[in-house]
């Protein structure tokens, strides 16, 4: 299965509880964290509710 490299960008303060909820549970926590995660359909779901504050990258 590919992978993805998903990075914060944007700070979570002032978005809805959804947003902030949906990002805890990409594992990101911080600013300029980054995780690495299967391209699965729900986790790309996630990412796309969110992709105003990742930035998304493809991984080996």
């Amino acid at each position: 299965m590919k992978k993805i490299k998903v990075t914060q960008v944007k700070s979570v303060i002032d978005r809805p509880e959804r947003q902030k909820r949906t990002m805890l549970a990409l594992g990101l926590k911080k600013l300029n964290a980054s995780v690495e995660l299967e391209a699965t359909p729900q986790i790309l779901g996630m990412v796309t509710k969110v992709n105003h504050l990742v930035k998304v990258e493809e991984s080996k």
